[in-house]
């Protein structure tokens, strides 16, 4: 068994049941790390989630990793990341038979979401019904303007360049 834990520096450790740290995540994202405020994962714990406090949510796929943590082969994949709330999120969850994610935020605002594109399907307390068989339209919450980010493993591993100190030097014949 691993035990995820969420922290104020944005960072995820997985730890063995024993307490020796197995694997430290940092989301890949655009923004500066930002405390995580939830954590979940589906019953095969296959994805982790974790909401933010400026009100992302993000997901990892662990399958592979689970099976066999010593293997180096077996990463830990960030695949998408969205802005569900405008204010922190305080709790979410995976319903695996419909593929949703139920977000709650601070403002008391609870939302469904498509697990698998991040996609906005309704909010609790909406006039209609969730019409959960329609995932293709790309509709946002009127708080939120940012699309969700589908995160391509090539994006997250910049080839590091040795850096070159050159002092700045005024050249008068110029």
């Amino acid at each position: 068994p691993i035990l995820a834990s969420a922290h104020e520096n944005g960072c995820i450790c997985l730890w063995r049941i024993q307490g020796n740290l197995v694997k430290e995540l940092l989301p890949f994202s655009k923004y500066p790390s930002v405390p995580l405020t939830a954590l979940c994962t589906d019953i095969s714990s296959k994805m982790l989630l974790a909401g933010s406090k400026e009100g992302h949510i993000m997901r990892w796929s662990i399958a592979s990793f689970l099976e066999d943590p010593q293997n180096n082969k077996n990463q830990i994949k960030e695949e998408l990341c969205w802005r569900a709330h405008s204010n922190e999120v305080v709790d979410l969850f995976h319903e695996e038979e419909k593929n949703v994610v139920v977000t709650a935020s601070i403002d008391g605002s609870v939302r469904l979401w498509h697990a698998m594109n991040g996609y906005y399907l309704g909010y609790f307390g909406q006039p209609r019904k969730f019409d959960l068989s329609d995932i293709s339209r790309l509709i946002l919450p009127c708080d939120v303007s940012n699309i969700p980010t589908i995160i391509k493993e090539e994006s997250k591993h910049v080839e590091k360049t040795k850096m070159f100190e050159y002092p700045l030097m005024l050249d008068r014949d110029k």
